[in-house]
Protein backbone atom coordinates (compact mmCIF):
# COMPACT_ATOMS: atom_id res chain seq x y z
CA UNK A 1 0.00 0.00 0.00
CA UNK A 2 1.48 3.37 -1.00
CA UNK A 3 0.59 6.80 0.34
CA UNK A 4 -0.29 8.28 -3.26
CA UNK A 5 -2.28 7.11 -6.66
CA UNK A 6 -0.71 7.48 -9.75
CA UNK A 7 -2.62 8.69 -12.65
CA UNK A 8 -1.58 8.94 -16.50
CA UNK A 9 -2.29 12.17 -18.05
CA UNK A 10 -0.53 14.40 -20.24
CA UNK A 11 0.71 17.96 -20.16
CA UNK A 12 -0.65 19.73 -23.69
CA UNK A 13 -0.55 23.33 -24.62
CA UNK A 14 -3.57 24.16 -26.02
CA UNK A 15 -3.91 27.45 -27.95
CA UNK A 16 -3.07 30.34 -25.45
CA UNK A 17 -3.84 27.88 -22.20
CA UNK A 18 -2.35 24.81 -20.66
CA UNK A 19 -4.14 21.85 -18.79
CA UNK A 20 -4.05 18.27 -18.05
CA UNK A 21 -5.29 15.88 -20.33
CA UNK A 22 -6.44 12.36 -19.41
CA UNK A 23 -8.42 9.52 -20.73
CA UNK A 24 -12.16 9.33 -18.70
CA UNK A 25 -10.85 5.54 -18.15
CA UNK A 26 -8.09 6.55 -16.06
CA UNK A 27 -10.61 9.09 -13.41
CA UNK A 28 -12.83 8.14 -11.14
CA UNK A 29 -16.13 7.12 -12.57
CA UNK A 30 -17.93 9.18 -9.62
CA UNK A 31 -18.26 13.09 -10.41
CA UNK A 32 -17.55 14.15 -7.02
CA UNK A 33 -14.49 11.57 -6.64
CA UNK A 34 -13.32 12.58 -9.87
CA UNK A 35 -13.59 16.54 -8.93
CA UNK A 36 -11.55 15.80 -5.53
CA UNK A 37 -8.61 14.05 -7.48
CA UNK A 38 -8.88 16.88 -9.83
CA UNK A 39 -8.56 19.52 -7.28
CA UNK A 40 -5.51 17.48 -5.63
CA UNK A 41 -3.84 17.14 -9.04
CA UNK A 42 -3.88 20.70 -9.36
CA UNK A 43 -3.32 21.91 -6.34
CA UNK A 44 -6.24 23.98 -4.99
CA UNK A 45 -7.53 25.82 -3.65
CA UNK A 46 -4.35 27.82 -3.17
CA UNK A 47 -4.09 30.73 -5.40
CA UNK A 48 -0.55 29.51 -6.15
CA UNK A 49 -1.39 25.78 -6.64
CA UNK A 50 1.53 25.32 -5.10
CA UNK A 51 0.89 21.67 -4.20
CA UNK A 52 -0.20 20.62 -7.72
CA UNK A 53 0.46 21.05 -11.27
CA UNK A 54 -1.94 24.16 -11.66
CA UNK A 55 -0.39 27.74 -12.61
CA UNK A 56 -1.85 29.78 -10.53
CA UNK A 57 -4.49 30.92 -12.65
CA UNK A 58 -7.43 30.13 -14.58
CA UNK A 59 -5.77 30.00 -18.20
CA UNK A 60 -3.02 27.20 -16.32
CA UNK A 61 -5.49 25.42 -14.09
CA UNK A 62 -7.62 23.41 -16.92
CA UNK A 63 -8.29 20.15 -17.32
CA UNK A 64 -9.56 18.24 -20.72
CA UNK A 65 -11.35 14.44 -20.57
CA UNK A 66 -11.13 12.46 -23.78
CA UNK A 67 -12.92 9.65 -24.50
CA UNK A 68 -13.27 7.44 -27.74
CA UNK A 69 -17.03 8.55 -28.69
CA UNK A 70 -19.65 6.30 -29.33
CA UNK A 71 -21.44 8.85 -31.64
CA UNK A 72 -21.31 8.08 -35.89
CA UNK A 73 -20.58 11.71 -36.61
CA UNK A 74 -17.36 12.05 -33.97
CA UNK A 75 -14.32 9.98 -33.44
CA UNK A 76 -13.61 11.40 -29.46
CA UNK A 77 -15.46 13.29 -26.93
CA UNK A 78 -14.35 16.12 -25.37
CA UNK A 79 -14.75 17.19 -21.51
CA UNK A 80 -13.81 20.59 -20.33
CA UNK A 81 -13.62 20.92 -16.85
CA UNK A 82 -12.35 24.42 -15.11
CA UNK A 83 -10.70 23.90 -11.96
CA UNK A 84 -10.78 26.56 -9.96
CA UNK A 85 -7.18 27.92 -7.63
CA UNK A 86 -8.81 30.26 -5.55
CA UNK A 87 -11.50 27.49 -4.17
CA UNK A 88 -12.48 23.78 -3.89
CA UNK A 89 -14.58 24.27 -7.24
CA UNK A 90 -14.37 22.29 -10.79
CA UNK A 91 -16.72 23.40 -13.86
CA UNK A 92 -18.25 21.84 -16.57
CA UNK A 93 -20.30 24.95 -16.87
CA UNK A 94 -18.25 26.15 -20.03
CA UNK A 95 -16.07 24.91 -23.08
CA UNK A 96 -12.97 25.86 -23.83
CA UNK A 97 -11.83 25.96 -27.38
CA UNK A 98 -7.89 26.89 -26.45
CA UNK A 99 -7.75 23.37 -25.03
CA UNK A 100 -9.93 21.92 -27.37
CA UNK A 101 -6.97 22.57 -29.40
CA UNK A 102 -5.07 20.06 -27.77
CA UNK A 103 -7.69 17.03 -27.65
CA UNK A 104 -6.54 15.70 -31.50
CA UNK A 105 -2.96 15.22 -30.80
CA UNK A 106 -3.74 13.86 -27.60
CA UNK A 107 -6.23 11.31 -29.22
CA UNK A 108 -3.62 10.67 -31.71
CA UNK A 109 -1.18 10.11 -29.43
CA UNK A 110 -2.77 8.01 -27.10
CA UNK A 111 -4.32 5.57 -29.98
CA UNK A 112 -7.88 6.92 -29.99
CA UNK A 113 -7.70 6.46 -33.68
CA UNK A 114 -4.72 6.68 -35.95
CA UNK A 115 -3.19 9.16 -38.17
CA UNK A 116 -4.99 9.22 -41.98
CA UNK A 117 -1.88 9.90 -43.99
CA UNK A 118 -0.39 13.92 -44.38
CA UNK A 119 -2.84 15.40 -42.21
CA UNK A 120 -5.70 13.96 -39.86
CA UNK A 121 -9.46 15.22 -39.74
CA UNK A 122 -10.31 14.51 -35.92
CA UNK A 123 -14.15 14.90 -35.45
CA UNK A 124 -14.67 16.02 -31.61
CA UNK A 125 -18.03 16.01 -30.08
CA UNK A 126 -17.72 18.69 -27.29
CA UNK A 127 -19.66 17.96 -24.17
CA UNK A 128 -20.52 21.07 -22.54
CA UNK A 129 -21.90 22.06 -25.45
CA UNK A 130 -23.41 19.11 -27.38
CA UNK A 131 -21.67 20.64 -30.65
CA UNK A 132 -19.07 19.58 -33.11
CA UNK A 133 -15.70 20.77 -34.24
CA UNK A 134 -13.34 19.32 -36.44
CA UNK A 135 -9.29 20.01 -35.87
CA UNK A 136 -7.39 19.32 -38.99
CA UNK A 137 -4.17 17.80 -37.18
CA UNK A 138 -0.67 17.28 -39.32
CA UNK A 139 0.59 13.57 -38.92
CA UNK A 140 3.62 13.33 -40.84
CA UNK A 141 4.83 9.52 -41.51
CA UNK A 142 1.48 9.40 -39.04
CA UNK A 143 3.34 11.00 -35.98
CA UNK A 144 1.61 14.10 -34.85
CA UNK A 145 3.65 17.15 -35.84
CA UNK A 146 3.93 20.22 -33.15
CA UNK A 147 6.79 22.14 -34.92
CA UNK A 148 5.86 24.60 -37.59
CA UNK A 149 5.47 28.39 -38.85
CA UNK A 150 2.19 29.32 -37.35
CA UNK A 151 1.92 31.65 -34.71
CA UNK A 152 -0.98 32.61 -32.49
CA UNK A 153 -0.49 36.02 -30.43
CA UNK A 154 -0.25 35.31 -26.72
CA UNK A 155 2.30 32.21 -27.66
CA UNK A 156 6.06 32.60 -28.07
CA UNK A 157 7.49 31.35 -31.25
CA UNK A 158 5.79 29.16 -33.78
CA UNK A 159 3.92 25.76 -34.12
CA UNK A 160 2.11 23.57 -36.94
CA UNK A 161 -1.14 25.12 -37.14
CA UNK A 162 -4.66 23.39 -36.20
CA UNK A 163 -7.11 24.60 -37.98
CA UNK A 164 -10.75 24.12 -36.31
CA UNK A 165 -14.35 24.17 -37.83
CA UNK A 166 -17.26 24.51 -35.32
CA UNK A 167 -20.79 23.76 -36.94
CA UNK A 168 -23.98 24.05 -35.07
CA UNK A 169 -21.99 26.26 -32.26
CA UNK A 170 -25.07 29.05 -32.38
CA UNK A 171 -27.31 29.05 -29.07
CA UNK A 172 -25.22 26.14 -28.01
CA UNK A 173 -25.28 27.14 -23.76
CA UNK A 174 -28.27 29.56 -23.89
CA UNK A 175 -30.63 27.72 -26.48
CA UNK A 176 -30.27 30.77 -29.32
CA UNK A 177 -27.78 33.61 -31.04
CA UNK A 178 -29.60 36.34 -28.86
CA UNK A 179 -30.38 34.69 -25.75
CA UNK A 180 -32.73 37.42 -24.70
CA UNK A 181 -34.32 37.45 -27.80
CA UNK A 182 -33.27 41.45 -28.19
CA UNK A 183 -30.06 42.45 -30.17
CA UNK A 184 -29.36 44.74 -26.91
CA UNK A 185 -30.75 45.36 -23.94
CA UNK A 186 -30.34 47.33 -20.58
CA UNK A 187 -28.59 46.19 -17.68
CA UNK A 188 -27.81 47.54 -14.42
CA UNK A 189 -28.30 51.42 -16.48
CA UNK A 190 -25.95 49.85 -19.03
CA UNK A 191 -26.47 49.21 -22.73
CA UNK A 192 -25.15 45.35 -23.37
CA UNK A 193 -25.72 42.87 -25.77
CA UNK A 194 -25.67 39.08 -25.14
CA UNK A 195 -24.77 36.56 -27.65
CA UNK A 196 -23.95 32.75 -27.70
CA UNK A 197 -21.95 31.55 -30.37
CA UNK A 198 -20.09 29.20 -28.66
CA UNK A 199 -19.75 31.29 -25.85
CA UNK A 200 -22.28 33.26 -23.43
CA UNK A 201 -20.61 36.76 -23.78
CA UNK A 202 -22.24 39.82 -22.45
CA UNK A 203 -20.86 42.92 -25.10
CA UNK A 204 -20.37 46.09 -23.24
CA UNK A 205 -18.69 49.25 -24.42
CA UNK A 206 -15.13 50.48 -22.43
CA UNK A 207 -16.62 54.20 -22.13
CA UNK A 208 -20.27 52.66 -20.46
CA UNK A 209 -17.75 51.37 -17.80
CA UNK A 210 -15.11 54.57 -17.35
CA UNK A 211 -12.15 52.65 -19.33
CA UNK A 212 -10.36 53.68 -22.15
CA UNK A 213 -10.68 49.66 -23.44
CA UNK A 214 -6.89 49.64 -24.22
CA UNK A 215 -5.75 49.29 -20.31
CA UNK A 216 -3.68 45.77 -19.01
CA UNK A 217 -5.23 43.42 -17.46
CA UNK A 218 -3.89 43.97 -14.25
CA UNK A 219 -4.97 47.50 -14.39
CA UNK A 220 -8.34 46.72 -14.63
CA UNK A 221 -8.36 43.93 -12.14
CA UNK A 222 -6.77 46.63 -9.86
CA UNK A 223 -10.33 48.74 -10.19
CA UNK A 224 -12.70 47.47 -7.82
CA UNK A 225 -15.49 49.94 -8.84
CA UNK A 226 -15.06 48.80 -12.91
CA UNK A 227 -15.06 45.19 -11.57
CA UNK A 228 -18.06 45.29 -9.33
CA UNK A 229 -19.85 47.42 -11.55
CA UNK A 230 -19.17 44.61 -14.26
CA UNK A 231 -20.20 41.44 -11.98
CA UNK A 232 -23.12 43.36 -11.33
CA UNK A 233 -23.96 43.44 -15.32
CA UNK A 234 -22.81 39.55 -15.40
CA UNK A 235 -25.21 38.18 -12.86
CA UNK A 236 -28.21 40.88 -14.18
CA UNK A 237 -27.34 39.56 -17.52
CA UNK A 238 -27.48 36.02 -16.52
CA UNK A 239 -30.84 35.55 -16.03
CA UNK A 240 -32.04 37.27 -18.97
CA UNK A 241 -29.56 34.59 -21.27
CA UNK A 242 -31.44 31.62 -19.38
CA UNK A 243 -28.41 30.78 -17.40
CA UNK A 244 -30.21 31.21 -13.69
CA UNK A 245 -28.50 32.55 -10.94
CA UNK A 246 -24.41 32.75 -12.25
CA UNK A 247 -23.09 34.10 -9.05
CA UNK A 248 -20.58 30.88 -8.77
CA UNK A 249 -20.52 30.01 -12.49
CA UNK A 250 -17.86 30.79 -15.31
CA UNK A 251 -20.60 32.15 -17.66
CA UNK A 252 -21.47 34.40 -19.21
CA UNK A 253 -18.35 36.32 -19.71
CA UNK A 254 -18.39 40.08 -19.85
CA UNK A 255 -16.36 41.64 -22.78
CA UNK A 256 -14.99 45.24 -22.94
CA UNK A 257 -15.16 46.58 -26.13
CA UNK A 258 -13.22 49.46 -27.94
CA UNK A 259 -12.43 50.75 -31.43
CA UNK A 260 -9.53 48.92 -33.21
CA UNK A 261 -6.26 50.30 -32.50
CA UNK A 262 -3.81 47.25 -34.83
CA UNK A 263 -5.96 47.02 -38.11
CA UNK A 264 -8.94 44.39 -37.12
CA UNK A 265 -11.96 45.27 -36.37
CA UNK A 266 -12.73 45.39 -32.55
CA UNK A 267 -10.76 46.05 -29.67
CA UNK A 268 -11.21 43.32 -26.67
CA UNK A 269 -10.79 43.33 -22.56
CA UNK A 270 -12.81 40.21 -21.60
CA UNK A 271 -13.94 39.01 -17.82
CA UNK A 272 -12.82 35.42 -17.14
CA UNK A 273 -15.40 35.94 -15.05
CA UNK A 274 -13.33 37.73 -12.40
CA UNK A 275 -9.95 37.76 -13.70
CA UNK A 276 -9.41 39.59 -16.98
CA UNK A 277 -8.06 37.42 -19.84
CA UNK A 278 -4.34 38.35 -21.23
CA UNK A 279 -5.32 37.61 -24.34
CA UNK A 280 -9.22 35.85 -25.51
CA UNK A 281 -10.53 32.81 -25.32
CA UNK A 282 -11.36 30.71 -28.58
CA UNK A 283 -15.56 30.58 -28.08
CA UNK A 284 -15.03 34.01 -26.82
CA UNK A 285 -13.53 35.37 -29.63
CA UNK A 286 -16.26 33.45 -32.28
CA UNK A 287 -18.83 35.24 -30.37
CA UNK A 288 -17.54 38.68 -30.17
CA UNK A 289 -16.88 38.53 -33.67
CA UNK A 290 -20.46 37.47 -34.46
CA UNK A 291 -22.17 40.29 -31.96
CA UNK A 292 -19.65 42.66 -34.48
CA UNK A 293 -22.07 41.00 -37.77
CA UNK A 294 -25.07 41.84 -35.77
CA UNK A 295 -26.68 45.45 -36.92
CA UNK A 296 -27.61 47.33 -34.43
CA UNK A 297 -25.22 45.37 -31.30
CA UNK A 298 -22.80 47.18 -29.07
CA UNK A 299 -19.91 45.55 -30.93
CA UNK A 300 -21.52 46.33 -34.16
CA UNK A 301 -21.51 50.10 -33.28
CA UNK A 302 -18.31 50.15 -31.74
CA UNK A 303 -16.59 47.68 -35.31
CA UNK A 304 -18.77 50.21 -37.54
CA UNK A 305 -19.69 46.87 -40.09
CA UNK A 306 -22.57 46.85 -42.57
CA UNK A 307 -23.72 44.37 -44.44
CA UNK A 308 -21.64 41.56 -43.76
CA UNK A 309 -22.55 38.07 -45.84
CA UNK A 310 -21.07 35.06 -46.36
CA UNK A 311 -17.76 34.32 -45.63
CA UNK A 312 -15.81 36.78 -43.55
CA UNK A 313 -12.70 36.96 -41.66
CA UNK A 314 -12.65 39.27 -38.36
CA UNK A 315 -9.17 39.86 -36.72
CA UNK A 316 -10.68 40.67 -33.02
CA UNK A 317 -8.06 42.42 -31.04
CA UNK A 318 -7.34 41.71 -27.46
CA UNK A 319 -4.33 42.65 -24.81
CA UNK A 320 -1.19 40.36 -26.48
CA UNK A 321 -2.38 40.90 -30.35
CA UNK A 322 -5.49 39.30 -32.28
CA UNK A 323 -7.42 36.63 -33.02
CA UNK A 324 -9.02 35.80 -36.75
CA UNK A 325 -12.29 34.20 -36.86
CA UNK A 326 -13.85 33.17 -40.12
CA UNK A 327 -17.49 32.82 -40.13
CA UNK A 328 -19.60 31.80 -43.09
CA UNK A 329 -22.96 34.07 -42.46
CA UNK A 330 -26.09 34.85 -43.95
CA UNK A 331 -28.38 37.73 -43.26
CA UNK A 332 -32.12 38.36 -44.15
CA UNK A 333 -33.81 41.59 -42.87
CA UNK A 334 -31.30 42.35 -40.25
CA UNK A 335 -31.43 38.57 -39.56
CA UNK A 336 -27.95 37.06 -38.78
CA UNK A 337 -27.46 33.22 -39.44
CA UNK A 338 -24.03 31.89 -38.83
CA UNK A 339 -23.85 28.38 -40.48
CA UNK A 340 -20.22 27.56 -39.52
CA UNK A 341 -17.30 29.38 -37.85
CA UNK A 342 -13.49 28.38 -38.01
CA UNK A 343 -10.13 29.43 -36.72
CA UNK A 344 -6.69 28.22 -36.26
CA UNK A 345 -5.04 27.19 -33.43
CA UNK A 346 -1.98 25.74 -32.30
CA UNK A 347 -0.55 23.23 -29.27
CA UNK A 348 2.28 21.26 -27.87
CA UNK A 349 2.87 18.27 -25.61
CA UNK A 350 4.73 19.44 -23.28
CA UNK A 351 4.82 16.29 -20.86
CA UNK A 352 3.33 12.88 -20.28
CA UNK A 353 3.45 10.54 -17.59
CA UNK A 354 1.50 10.08 -13.80
CA UNK A 355 0.25 12.96 -12.10
CA UNK A 356 0.01 12.31 -8.56
CA UNK A 357 -2.78 12.46 -5.65
CA UNK A 358 -2.26 11.48 -2.01
CA UNK A 359 -3.76 8.06 -1.51
CA UNK A 360 -6.25 9.46 0.65
CA UNK A 361 -8.20 11.24 -1.79
CA UNK A 362 -8.16 8.30 -4.13
CA UNK A 363 -7.28 4.92 -3.91
CA UNK A 364 -7.91 2.81 -6.74
CA UNK A 365 -9.59 -0.75 -6.17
Amino acid sequence: MTSQTAIRCSVIRGGTSKGLYFLAQDLPNDVATRDVVLLAAMGAPDVREIDGMGGGHPLTSKVAVVRASQRPDADVDYLFLQVWPDRAEVSDSQNCGNLLAGVGPFALEEGLLSAQGATTDVRIWMENTNSLAVARIETPGGVVRYDGTSRVDGVPGTSAPIPIEFLDIAGATCGSLLPTGHVSDLVEGVRVTCVDNGMPVVCVKADDLGLTGYEDPLEIEANAEVCQKVEGIRVAAGRLMNLGDVTNKTVPKVTVLAPAKNGGVIMTRTFIPTRVHEAIGVFGAVSVATACLVEGSVANDVANLTGSSGLVTLDVEHPSGYFSVSLDVSSENGDVTVNSAALLRTARLLMRGDVFVPSSVWERS
